[in-house]
C-alpha cells in the first residue's frame, strides 16, 4: 500500500504516552524491527489537534528518532509523518485501519495562539 505524507505545520500534537518498545509478537515479546535497518522501533502516543478537532493514535519510530526528556502532555514535532492505510485477516476476521510512522519524535512549542 501507499504511504501518503501528512502536513503538520498547521497541527498542535502533544504527547499522550511516552515511548515503548514496540512489539511484534505478544506471545514472545519480540521487539519489533525497521525491515530495511534492521533498527528496534518504538511506540508514541500522541493526540493531533487542528481545526478544532482532535484524534488519538499511535507513531511508531525508529529508536533512535527518539529524542531524550520526552513528557506525556508536551508539545511535539512528527518530522517524516506519514499515514499507511492496512488490511489483515486475523483468525478469520478481517481488520483494516491506518498505521502512521515518522522519522523521529522531537520536543516543540506550543503555538503562540494556545499561549495566548
Amino acid at each position: 500500500m501507499r504511504s501518503i505524507r501528512v502536513e503538520t505545520s498547521s497541527a498542535t500534537i502533544l504527547l499522550t504516552e511516552a515511548p515503548t518498545p514496540k512489539v511484534r509478537d505478544r506471545q514472545t515479546g519480540e521487539i519489533a524491527k525497521d525491515a530495511t535497518s534492521g533498527e528496534a522501533l518504538m511506540k508514541v502516543g500522541v493526540v493531533y489537534i487542528e481545526d478544532g478537532e482532535s484524534s488519538l493514535f499511535h507513531v511508531t519510530v525508529p529508536e533512535s528518532g527518539v529524542s531524550e526528556g520526552l513528557v506525556p502532555g508536551s508539545p511535539v514535532a512528527l518530522p517524516g509523518l506519514v499515514a499507511r492505510p492496512w488490511e489483515s485477516v486475523f483468525n478469520g476476521r478481517e481488520r483494516h485501519g491506518i498505521a502512521f510512522r515518522a522519522a523521529a519524535v522531537t520536543p516543540a512549542a506550543f503555538p503562540a495562539a494556545m499561549g495566548a
